[in-house]
C-alpha cells in the first residue's frame, strides 16, 4: 500500500471512530453504512423482477411478467444449460491442472520446480478480457496453433473452433489454473508423508499412492475448490461473451447483458428476472462450498506428532513431471502473451510468421501513450482502484476489528459484509445501475458509481483479511491501552491499525488489482468521462482495433508490475510486508 494510502486509511478510520465512544454506537454506524452498500441493490433488484416501471417513473402492480416472458424465451433454457456444462467444465480442467502440478510442485523432487508458483503469480495479474482475447488470436482461423494443425494434419479447414463451447470451457479453465495450484499447494504441503510412505512401502506404485492416499487426503480441498470455481464460472462474462457469444453460445450472465445493452429501449425487468435466477443459483452453490469446508477436520493429518515434509524421489521421471510443467507454463503464460506481444508490434493484425518480422513497430504505442483517451481511460482505473481498495479497507477494517473483539451485535457486520458474495458482477452492477438511475444523486455514469460497485463488491474479501488481522493481535494489547487511560478511538487508532497495517495492506492490494481489471460490473455502469481500462479493451476487440488493444493490455501490465514493485519495496521499507 502507498504511503499515501496508508494516511488516508489512518486519517479517515480517526474520523470514523473519534466521534464514537459507546461500542454499540460505533458497531451500529459502521453497520449502517455497510447496509447502505449491501442491501438496497438486492432490494431493489428483486422488485424490479416483479413490479413494472412506466417511463414516467411510476410503478404498477405485482406481476411474474418477467419471469414468465424469460422463461417463455426459446433461448433461457439452452443458456441454463450452457452455464451449468461450461462451469462444470471449466471447473474440472482448473482443478485437474492446478492440482497435478501443485502434487509435482510440492511432492516430488522434480527439478526446478518452486519457479512455478512464481509464474503462476505472475499470471494472476493479467486481465482476463487480454487473456480471452489472447486466445481468441490463437485459436482463430489464422491462429497458429490451428496453422500447425491444419499443417501437421494435412486439413483446408480449421481445425478448432475458437468460438465453440469447448474453447469457453478451456480457456475458462486455464484462468482459474493458477489459482487452483496456488491453493492445492498449500493443501498438499500440509499432507503427512508417513501415510504415502506407508503406502509406497506396501508395494503401491506412485500413480496409486497419488489416486489412493494423497487425492483422497484432499478430497475436501477438491470438492470445495471445485465449487468455488464452479461458482465463479458461473458469474463469468468475459469469456463467454467474447468466445461463445459470435457463435450464439449464451449463458446467464450474457442474457444479463444483452436484456440492458442490446435491446431498445434496455428491459430492465427481464434483466432483473435473469439477475434474480443467477443470484439464487449461486447463492445455492456457495451453500453447499460452505457445508463441505465444514468437513475438512475429518481429514486432518497435522497432529501433535511432528513430522518432517519429504518428497517422493522420481527417479528418471522426474524429468517428464518438469517437461509437464515447462508445457502448463507455455499454455498459460507463454502463449497468450507471445500472440498480444506480437499484435502489439505489427500495423496490422497478421498471424506470427518469420516473414512478418520485418512488420515491427512501435507506432500503436505511440498511439497509446499520446492519446488523451487511453491516457483518461488509466487516470480513471487507477483513481478508481486506488479509491476503491481504500475505502474498503477502512470500512472493513473497522468490522474486522469489532466482530473479532465480539463488540455487542457485531455479527451482523460480518453478516452485511458477507452479502455480495451471492452477487455475480455483472448482477450487482445491474443492481447498482437501477438503484442509482432511480435515486436523486447524480453520480450515474461518474467514477463515483463505479467506487460504490466495487466497494461493494469487495466488503468479503477486504473483511476476511481484517478479521484475521484482528485476530493475531492479543486482547492484552488493547486492554493495556485502556488501563493507560485511552478510549476506543484512541486504541484503534494508536494500537490496532498499526498492527493490523500488514492484513490492511493485503486486503488493500487485493481490492486494488481486483477492481481495475474486472469488467463486467463497469459495463454497467461506466459512462462517456469515466471509462477504465478494461472497458476501453472491450471496446477495441467489439471495433476490431487489435493491435491497439494488444498496445493497451501491455502497457496497462507494466504499469500493474510497477506498482507491485513498489507496493513490495513500501512494505519492506517500512515493515508492512506481514
Amino acid at each position: 500500500m502507498s504511503t499515501a494510502a496508508l494516511s488516508g486509511f489512518e486519517h479517515l478510520s480517526r474520523s470514523l471512530v473519534s466521534a464514537l465512544r459507546g461500542r454499540g454506537v460505533a458497531v451500529a454506524l459502521v453497520a449502517v453504512v455497510l447496509a447502505i452498500l449491501v442491501l438496497p441493490p438486492v432490494i431493489f433488484l428483486i422488485h424490479a423482477s416483479f413490479y413494472p416501471r412506466a417511463i414516467d417513473g411510476s410503478v404498477g402492480a405485482a406481476t411474474l411478467q418477467y419471469y414468465q416472458r424469460m422463461m417463455s424465451r426459446p433461448s433461457f433454457v439452452s443458456s441454463l444449460v450452457n452455464t451449468v456444462i461450461y462451469a462444470l467444465g471449466s471447473a474440472v480442467v482448473a482443478i485437474t491442472v492446478g492440482a497435478f502440478q501443485a502434487w509435482i510442485v510440492e511432492r516430488t523432487d522434480t527439478p526446478f520446480r518452486a519457479l512455478t508458483r512464481v509464474f503462476a503469480i505472475t499470471s494472476l495479474g493479467i486481465p482476463n478480457i487480454l487473456y480471452t482475447v489472447a486466445w481468441l488470436l490463437l485459436l482463430g482461423k489464422v491462429g497458429p496453433i490451428n496453422q500447425l494443425l491444419m499443417a501437421l494434419l494435412s486439413s483446408d479447414s480449421p481445425v478448432i473452433s475458437a468460438n465453440s463451447l469447448p474453447a469457453m470451457i478451456l480457456i475458462e479453465g486455464l484462468i482459474w489454473t493458477p489459482l487452483a495450484f496456488l491453493m492445492f499447494c498449500a493443501v498438499f504441503r500440509n499432507v503427512d508423508p508417513s501415510f504415502e510412505e506407508a503406502a509406497l512401502a506396501s508395494g503401491a506404485g506412485i500413480l496409486a499412492t497419488l489416486y489412493r492416499i494423497t487425492l483422497k487426503l484432499a478430497f475436501p480441498a477438491f470438492a470445495a475448490l471445485s465449487l468455488l470455481v464452479f461458482c465463479r464460472a458461473v458469474e463469468s462474462f468475459e469469456v463467454p461473451f467474447l468466445v461463445g457469444g459470435p457463435a450464439g453460445i449464451h449463458v446467464l450472465a450474457t442474457e444479463v447483458y444483452m436484456a440492458v445493452k442490446s435491446r431498445i429501449p434496455a428491459d430492465y425487468g427481464e434483466a432483473s428476472a435473469f439477475s434474480v435466477v443467477l443470484l439464487v443459483f449461486v447463492g445455492l452453490v456457495l451453500m453447499l462450498y460452505r457445508r463441505i469446508s465444514k468437513l475438512a477436520d475429518r481429514y486432518q493429518t497435522i497432529t501433535g506428532k511432528g513430522y518432517r515434509p519429504r518428497n517422493m524421489r522420481l527417479g528418471r521421471w522426474r524429468y517428464f513431471t518438469a517437461a509437464l510443467l515447462l508445457a502448463n507454463f507455455s499454455l498459460i503464460i507463454v502463449l497468450p502473451l507471445g500472440i498480444i506481444v506480437w499484435a502489439s508490434l505489427v500495423p496490422y493484425y497478421t498471424p506470427p510468421s518469420v516473414a512478418n518480422l520485418k512488420l515491427f513497430t512501435l507506432e500503436n504505442f505511440a498511439t497509446v501513450l499520446n492519446s488523451p483517451t487511453y491516457q483518461d481511460a488509466i487516470g480513471n482505473t487507477l483513481l478508481m482502484a486506488s479509491a476503491t481498495a481504500t475505502l474498503t479497507v477502512v470500512l472493513t477494517g473497522l468490522a474486522g476489528w469489532m466482530v473479532a473483539r465480539k463488540r455487542p451485535n457485531a455479527s451482523i457486520l460480518d453478516q452485511l459484509s458477507t452479502v455480495p458474495l451471492i452477487f455475480p458482477n455483472i448482477v450487482l452492477g445491474l443492481a447498482i445501475a437501477m438503484l442509482y438511475l432511480r435515486v436523486p444523486l447524480p453520480i450515474y455514469g461518474t467514477l463515483f458509481i463505479l467506487i460504490i460497485g466495487y466497494t461493494t463488491r469487495g466488503l468479503p474479501y477486504g473483511m476476511r483479511y481484517a478479521h484475521t488481522g484482528a485476530l493475531q493481535i492479543h486482547k492484552e494489547l488493547e486492554e493495556a491501552g485502556s488501563v493507560s487511560g485511552a478510549g476506543d478511538a484512541s486504541t484503534f487508532r494508536r494500537i490496532v491499525a498499526p498492527l493490523m497495517t500488514p492484513a490492511l495492506a493485503a486486503a488493500w492490494l487485493y481490492v486494488f488489482l481486483t477492481a481495475s481489471r474486472e469488467l463486467s460490473m463497469a459495463l454497467m455502469l461506466v459512462g462517456p468521462n469515466s471509462m477504465v481500462v478494461s472497458v476501453e479493451i472491450f471496446d477495441l476487440w467489439v471495433g476490431a482495433g487489435v493491435v491497439e488493444l494488444a498496445a493497451v493490455g501491455l502497457t496497462w501490465m507494466v504499469l500493474m508490475m510497477a506498482i507491485a514493485i513498489i507496493f513490495s519495496w513500501l512494505s519492506r521499507r517500512y515493515g508492512i510486508s506481514g
